[in-house]
């Protein structure tokens, strides 16, 4: 059995369930909720294996996913972190901001052509160097900043 080689460590990889990853590559979510604060940088977007049932039915879901395929357990697309913060309950960020929750700032969101079959996992994972490979064929001029030694934000 071969040992899995992987991308540069400041690549890294940020699993969304469907339809929220959908949203965030065809619509305007620019904020994803999370227990903790992410560093800066460019995230690989993967789709987890489950879809969010109830959130297809969420009206600002269900407007932006409209007619959209919802794949899953793939990297379907790149996008940078820029910060994350919390609000208070009463004044959130943004529609898609959840109460007592860390949103990541989320910029720089380029949709991958074609799926890219991947597993992911639970916080910031280290994506295999096949699948970089594979995203960087399909978004070339993101390479200097993909393959870059040091994070680049």
């Amino acid at each position: 059995m071969r040992a899995t080689l992987y991308a540069p460590d400041h690549i890294r990889g940020i699993t969304v369930r469907q339809p929220w990853a959908a949203c965030i590559l065809h619509g305007d979510k620019r904020i994803e909720n999370r227990p903790r604060p992410w560093t800066a940088g460019w995230r690989l977007l993967h789709a987890a294996a489950a879809i969010d049932r109830p959130a297809l039915r969420d009206p600002l879901a269900a407007r932006t996913i409209r007619s959209l395929e919802l794949p899953t357990r793939a990297v379907l697309g790149v996008v940078r972190i820029t910060g994350s913060h919390t609000d208070t309950p009463k004044q959130l960020c943004s529609p898609w901001a959840q109460p007592d929750r860390f949103h990541l700032d989320l910029d720089d969101i380029h949709p991958l052509p074609l799926p890219v079959p991947c597993d992911g996992r639970l916080g910031p994972w280290r994506v295999p160097h096949p699948v970089l490979t594979q995203v960087i064929t399909q978004l070339p001029h993101l390479a200097p900043l993909l393959t870059l030694m040091e994070d680049p934000s």
